[in-house]
């Protein structure tokens, strides 16, 4: 088993602490986070390893620049610098140098995963690789997943059909954590009648842009493409 480990959020977590008073500080100095890190990175290996016969691990993390600023002004407009952990750059440094962390350029991490995964599953078939993370946008691929989460720690096997069902329905209930919300109002119920019937690629699509022509009229492409180009991950 080839495994991909999105570190971006056990980065990010690993910065925390459990403030055991008031006035305790809310972040790890860079010290305790290493620990941390190196510390919940490694029980997740050895959880993979109760099922897998792992080949090789490729750790990705850090990656600057993101293109889809450059489509909407919204998109994660919700964060702001100052939540930012002080120690995050330096940890991000650590684990690029200590886990030979793979980045990219003008993309998020997430699409860097999606595009190892697409080729390493074109050479390997897809039961070889294994993405690691707490990101519910991977599960638009018909992939295997592993969840860290403390409170979750599963597996899942997407099937082609769920993947899409996955897409489509993030198309209309939006992705809140990024900004992103082209439907307001319309979620996981609406989703479950429009998507009644739908097998093929093209009756998801026939589905959703029906709802975006209701809510845009004239604009309902425009809108439709530029909430597709944000919420789908690349894989070239």
């Amino acid at each position: 088993m080839i495994v991909l480990v999105d570190a971006d959020s056990l980065i990010w977590s690993s910065c925390y602490r459990k403030k055991e008073h008031p006035d305790d500080d809310m972040y790890h100095t860079l010290e305790n986070a290493v620990a941390k890190f190196d510390e919940v990175f490694m029980s997740i290996i050895n959880k993979i390893e109760e099922r897998y016969e792992i080949d090789k691990v490729l750790t990705f993390a850090g990656a600057r620049g993101n293109f889809r600023k450059q489509i909407s002004k919204d998109y994660k407009a919700n964060r702001k610098e100052s939540d930012r952990p002080p120690i995050l750059n330096e940890l991000n440094r650590y684990v690029k140098d200590n886990y030979n962390a793979i980045a990219g350029e003008g993309v998020e991490t997430d699409d860097v995963v999606a595009t190892y995964w697409k080729t390493l599953t074109d050479t390997f078939g897809r039961d070889e690789v294994l993405i690691v993370s707490i990101d519910k946008d991977y599960k638009q691929f018909p992939c295997l997943i592993y969840d860290y989460h403390y409170k979750k720690q599963l597996f899942y096997d997407i099937t082609p059909l769920e993947a899409r069902y996955n897409f489509y329905e993030q198309m209309i209930s939006g992705d809140s954590a990024d900004n992103v919300n082209y439907c307001k109002g319309f979620g996981k119920a609406y989703c479950k009648k429009a998507f009644k019937d739908c097998l093929s690629n093209y009756s998801f699509m026939k589905a959703v842009f029906t709802l975006y022509k209701e809510l845009y009229r004239n604009k309902a492409r425009e809108k439709y493409l530029e909430c597709y180009q944000l919420l789908k991950l690349r894989t070239e």
